[in-house]
């Protein structure tokens, strides 16, 4: 009686073992890419927001009314440069300065 108790205690075991592997296995398939869920929920930074995160890196950002459209476009050029900005971020950034003035 003891060891049909003691194979059957031991089938248990490898059977609920057995379940618990299959079960929390996963396949190649079954997720999406992080890429996909980056590209999907990608937000973009309003001009604003780059223009307080990139001129605040090196030194404290001066106020849009501070120089009037020419003077900016100039500077957008000349920090395009030197911040490493893309063209559409410095475009972005420009058009607030522009507005905001």
């Amino acid at each position: 009686m003891k060891t049909i108790h003691k194979i059957l205690v031991v089938a248990v075991v490898i059977f609920t073992t057995g379940g618990m592997i299959v079960g929390c296995s996963s396949t190649k398939n079954a997720y999406t890419a992080a890429t996909d869920v980056q590209d999907e929920f990608k937000i973009e930074k309003s001009g604003a927001q780059m223009w307080g995160e990139a001129c605040n890196r090196c030194h404290l950002a001066p106020s849009p009314a501070d120089y009037n459209d020419t003077d900016w476009s100039t500077i957008a050029l000349h920090m395009r440069v030197r911040a490493n900005l893309a063209e559409n971020e410095i475009a972005k950034i420009e058009t607030f300065l522009k507005s905001a003035n």
